[in-house]
Parts: C-alpha cells; structure tokens; sequence
C-alpha cells in the first residue's frame, strides 16, 4: 500500500518562484546518498524586465529554469555527494535533474490519468516506487531502468495503441527534474509518493501499466 501526499499548488501569477540554493544542495545530496541516483544540475530561473528567464537565455525556452545547461549533461551526472556539493556551491540556484535509464525509467502521463492510476492501484494494492508531479500537469511514474524499451510491446499486448495515448517511458538519454526544482511561473515539482525506505525496490513497468494504459485512454 502506498500513501499520495498533498500538493500545495502555489499562486498562477507569482513573478520568479523562489529557488532556495541550500534545499536545491540538500535534495541533490540526499538523492546521491539515499537513493544512490545520478544527479546534474541545470538551467534556472532569472529575472529579466520583471519577468523569468530561463538562464539559457532563450526566450522561447521550452522548459525555462529545468534543461541541462551542456549538450554533454550525461557524462556529468554524478553519484559523488563530494561532487555534488562541488557544483551546486559554484551555482546555488541550479535545478536538479535526473538521468533516466541507469537506476530508474519514469513513465510519463496527463496528472488526471496519473491521479485516476493511483486510485486503481490502490485498490490493486500494488506497490510503487517514486512518483513525481511536474507543474505542467505531467505525472511521473519511477520503475525499474529498461522501461523505455519495453512499454511499447506491453501497451500493445494489452490491446492499446500507444499512438492514441499520452503516455510515454523516459529511458537512456532523457531525464526528469526533482523536486523541490522550479520552472517557468507554474511552480516546484513535487513528490506524489516521496523516495522511501518502503519504495526503494521499484516496480518493473509490466506490474503498472495495466492501470497507466487504462487510465490514459479514459482521459483521452
């Protein structure tokens, strides 16, 4: 069984969300110590005329303040809290982002579909690793690395067709931002289900797509 937490949804029409340097550090190293997940930093928030700008300086950034700030971001994610601290010290305000396909796959969906999930696989008492809610209304599922490979065929198996669903995996190459990382004016990214000792062991994505799949095409 598993517990989904409250989620605080902040102001629509905040300037710059705040970005505390010393919980982004913390989270950064709790995630290398207690999980053992890679983590890198990217982009921020900055003010500019009043409004926030991705630190990439793009105004038509997709994802302002929570995009890796180099091309070669995987071969800069790190396990080392030495490291960690290292980075985050030369820049406070950086997000928190996480490599998928190593230690974890995250499978992507609509936070309705994800909520309407979370309900059958309570009743299903299924087990869950993480999962993470992004505010661009986006809910992601932590499982077991290979995911991205595998849900294709799965979805498929289950008579779904995964062109008529919102629902993705996010495996080698990609990458999620943790909390309590902040982007555009919509708000932090916030843990549905935090990391636990009781969530360590995370699913393999076969025991939870059968509620995913069915809860994306009913929010279709």
């Amino acid at each position: 069984m598993f517990n989904v937490e409250e989620t605080i949804a902040g102001p629509e029409a905040a300037p710059i969300p705040q970005q505390r340097g010393g919980s982004l550090l913390e989270a950064a190293v709790r995630y290398v110590q207690e999980r053992h997940w890679d983590v890198f930093p990217g982009t921020w928030l900055e003010a500019v005329d009043g409004m926030p700008r991705c630190s990439c300086g793009r105004a038509a950034c997709r994802m302002p303040g929570a995009h890796p700030v180099r091309q070669d971001w995987a071969t800069r994610a790190t396990g080392s809290a030495t490291v960690v601290r290292r980075l985050w010290a030369a820049q406070p305000k950086a997000s928190i982002l996480l490599p998928t396909g190593r230690t974890f796959d995250a499978i992507d969906v609509p936070e309705t579909a994800g909520f309407l999930a979370l309900a059958r696989m309570e009743r299903m008492e299924l087990t869950l690793g993480p999962v993470a809610l992004t505010p661009d209304r986006r809910m992601w599922f932590f499982v077991l690395p290979g995911a991205a490979a595998k849900v294709p065929d799965l979805v498929r198996n289950r008579g779904w067709s995964l062109d008529l669903l919102d629902l993705s995996a996010l495996g080698e190459g990609s990458y999620v931002a943790a909390p309590p990382t902040r982007y555009a004016v919509r708000g932090a990214v916030q843990w549905v289900c935090r990391p636990t000792d009781a969530n360590r062991w995370l699913p393999d994505a076969e025991e939870l797509i059968s509620p995913l799949a069915y809860a994306c095409g009913r929010d279709r």
